[in-house]
């Protein structure tokens, strides 16, 4: 089973063709097509591949199925004794995709 580690939005995520992932928020519309060039780590089932710190010529190709908001977090600032407190809601963006492929280079 191929799969590679790819880097996006400052967090790294596990790819595998047909797995659907959901990272922060891109730019483009529901069905367009978006390439990741940033791969740190790659296998394509036989051997494992690192990079330094990236592996060059290597890229992953997904498409966008949707965007979107998480779950809302509520963020409470509190002190005692001092007549301070603050509550602020929070519902971060994402971008859901669906691994077309991986080229390894």
């Amino acid at each position: 089973m191929s799969y590679a580690i790819i880097r996006t939005g400052g967090k790294q995520f596990r790819a595998e063709p047909g797995k659907t992932l959901r990272i922060p928020s891109l730019l483009g519309d529901a069905g367009t097509a978006v390439e990741f060039n940033d791969v740190l780590i790659g296998s394509d089932g036989q051997q494992v591949r690192l990079g330094v710190p990236t592996l060059a010529g290597a890229k992953v190709t997904a498409e966008i199925v949707k965007h979107g908001l998480e779950d809302k977090i509520i963020v409470f600032k509190f002190k005692r004794r001092k007549n301070y407190a603050r509550k602020q809601g929070h519902r971060q963006k994402f971008t859901e995709v669906r691994i077309k492929d991986i080229t390894l280079g």
